[in-house]
């Protein structure tokens, strides 16, 4: 199904949209590039001058040997040694390779460090789906004043080089994720001495190009059902996501047990708290950004070699228990694999008369996945509040580079939260088959009975 949204731009604008020239689609010439000095989705080929980022040479698209789906990930890179460790010691020497975010939780806490091993450009997707970016590409266009995409089929990269903060975000949004997939990621709020209750769900997401009979100016269906702990076990979300979310707000309902009651949910998007994250996780800081654009003006900053988690394979061991992982004030560093690649760096700052409890947000965007690794969350004062991280893998029996989990650090709470692992749950289920009818109102119900 074709997604045509032809919009009228709403006053104000969101962002650096300073000509006609920012919303024209992708010329002609850049798409021919695409697969030659350009990778399929848009990355630069070549590796870096300084050799610290290899050139990508088609990512990791077979299994290692030994690997059986059931019993989760092989890390290919087991056998490999870190080159060096960031500490506060030693963080000046690394400084044009952190974020601020990293820079803080070095100084903030003695004990946290960084383990930096070698680059790997693993990112690959299906032959076919390159074949839709490239088709796309010349055609696809930002919408209803950068709140929404015009000419869009359903290619996972619509703006592979992307010219405005907004082009780049759509990308991360929209990328691909293996037509849809079950899960039963865990959720933990980690106290300052360590202290955690592990929040257990049921997923289910199907993205609507995978559908048979999408509904028009829709991303994906989402629903999720709570598990354990008994005292909030049952609760239930079910989402309707829009591309075009100034144009139609997302749609969303919850059931709650002990009213047996099915409720529209507009709470459910922005800056609202998740229900269970005890207040340090929002709407939208679930898959490090979701939802509407329309608060803040973004600007593209460009791109530039950083440090992010790539690999993580390690934190995804299912030989590893919750309390391997977690730790009071951060995760284990030793289970968690940084590597220097290229990343895009957008910032959104909140428009004028626009309310969020973030005033200003820093994403850092793989250029070979389009997933956000990181980010860096600012107060109203414009001081650093919370960093974010995500845990990036190829899964190279999908060709996927869905991330296996989350975490927000609060620096002033001195907590954080922990959301996606698996290591003591089932395993994720990829290309699961889906239609409408089991994301609607009445399958949400019947769940709850």
């Amino acid at each position: 199904m074709k997604n045509t949204l032809l919009r009228t731009t709403m006053a104000g604008g969101l962002l650096c949209l300073a000509s006609a020239s920012a919303l024209a689609a992708m010329a002609p010439a850049d798409v021919a590039r695409l697969g030659k000095d350009l990778t399929p989705t848009g990355a630069q080929m070549a590796a870096s001058a300084d050799g610290l980022v290899p050139a990508w040479t088609g990512g990791l698209t077979t299994p290692p040997p030994g690997f059986d789906a059931g019993k989760g990930y092989i890390d290919p890179f087991a056998g490999e040694k870190p080159l060096y460790t960031i500490t506060s010691a030693n963080m000046a020497q690394y400084d044009k390779l952190l974020s601020p975010g990293y820079k803080a939780m070095l100084s903030k806490y003695p004990d946290y460090k960084m383990l930096v091993y070698p680059s790997h450009r693993t990112a690959a997707l299906p032959q076919a789906e390159y074949a839709q970016i490239a088709r796309e590409a010349g055609q696809v266009e930002l919408a209803n004043g950068g709140n929404g995409l015009q000419h869009y089929e359903k290619t996972s990269v619509p703006f592979p080089l992307p010219k405005t903060g907004t082009e780049a975000m759509f990308n991360h949004m929209v990328r691909f994720r293996d037509g849809g997939y079950q899960y039963y990621p865990t959720e933990m709020v980690v106290q300052a001495n360590g202290n955690f209750t592990p929040v257990r769900r049921e997923v289910k997401v199907a993205m609507a190009s995978a559908m048979g009979n999408p509904e028009a100016n829709r991303l994906y269906y989402y629903l999720g059902k709570v598990t354990s702990p008994e005292s909030v076990a049952g609760n239930q979300t079910l989402v309707h996501e829009p591309i075009d979310q100034a144009e139609e707000a997302r749609l969303a309902w919850t059931y709650n047990p002990g009213q047996r009651r099915v409720l529209r949910a507009p709470e459910v998007s922005y800056d609202s708290p998740v229900p269970t994250s005890d207040g340090l996780r929002t709407n939208d800081m679930i898959d490090m950004f979701n939802g509407a654009p329309d608060k803040y003006q973004w600007k593209l900053v460009g791109k530039q070699e950083m440090l992010v988690p790539y690999n993580t394979y390690k934190l995804a061991d299912r030989t590893l228990k919750y309390k391997d992982l977690i730790q009071a004030n951060h995760l284990n560093q030793d289970l968690v694999r940084y590597e220097p690649h290229r990343v895009w760096v957008v910032e959104a700052t909140l428009k004028p008369g626009e309310r969020h409890i973030y005033a200003k947000r820093v994403f850092y965007i793989d250029e070979d996945s389009w997933g956000i690794l990181a980010a860096d969350l600012y107060d109203g004062r414009g001081e650093l509040w919370r960093v974010q991280e995500a845990h990036s893998l190829q899964r190279y029996d999908v060709l996927s580079a869905i991330h296996i989990s989350e975490v927000a650090y609060d620096l002033q709470a001195r907590r954080y939260i922990t959301y996606g692992l698996e290591n003591e749950e089932k395993l994720t289920r990829f290309g699961i088959p889906a239609k409408l009818d089991d994301f609607s109102v009445a399958a949400l119900r019947r769940s709850g009975r």
